[in-house]
């Protein structure tokens, strides 16, 4: 265990961490919207769609979307824990969510909001996280205790879910 905030996951863990996600959320990555969500969701899920983000001058409403989702999921593990920043096909981190993101403190790595490839928060027993998927335009958020923590307040800045477990919702 590294005393590092933030660390590039070795080349075997990286692949470790990646198979893993692959087999425990049936991932398969597409641009083509008849194949998503590109992951199995979890019972205890929410989704919902980024559009209303596509208007937000000043990026007001994004920068409070990845705020709540980086305090929630700071909320939900111990200061010591660690979580994994995944970013598909690229680099890869592990860090210390209670020790970054803070006056003086590196920033997060990567972001809850998928900004051009699929971006994944992991705690390290895959209990909770959020999975961003950047041709959907979503984010999918797991973890009851997660859920628990933010989704009034997601649903707040990002409009009503698309999908719960999985499901999808119906208009209204």
């Amino acid at each position: 265990m590294t005393s590092e905030p933030v660390t590039k996951l070795p080349e075997a863990e990286y692949r470790s961490v990646w198979d893993r996600f692959y087999a425990e959320f049936a991932f398969r990555p597409s641009v083509n919207p008849t194949e998503w969500p590109a992951i199995k969701e979890p019972a205890d899920s929410v989704t919902w769609s980024l559009a209303s983000l596509d208007e937000d001058p000043g990026h007001m409403r994004l920068d409070r979307f990845v705020a709540v989702v980086e305090q929630g999921l700071t909320a939900c593990v111990e200061p010591a824990a660690r979580l994994f920043a995944l970013d598909w096909q690229h680099v890869s981190y592990s860090f210390a969510p209670h020790r970054v993101g803070g006056h003086g403190q590196e920033p997060w790595p990567l972001s809850p909001y998928p900004d051009g490839d699929y971006y994944v928060y992991l705690s390290g027993d895959f209990r909770l996280g959020s999975f961003g998927h950047p041709w959907e335009s979503s984010v999918c958020l797991f973890g009851q205790e997660l859920l628990d923590t933010v989704a009034a307040e997601v649903e707040d800045v990002l409009g009503p879910p698309l999908r719960r477990a999985g499901r999808r919702l119906p208009v209204t």
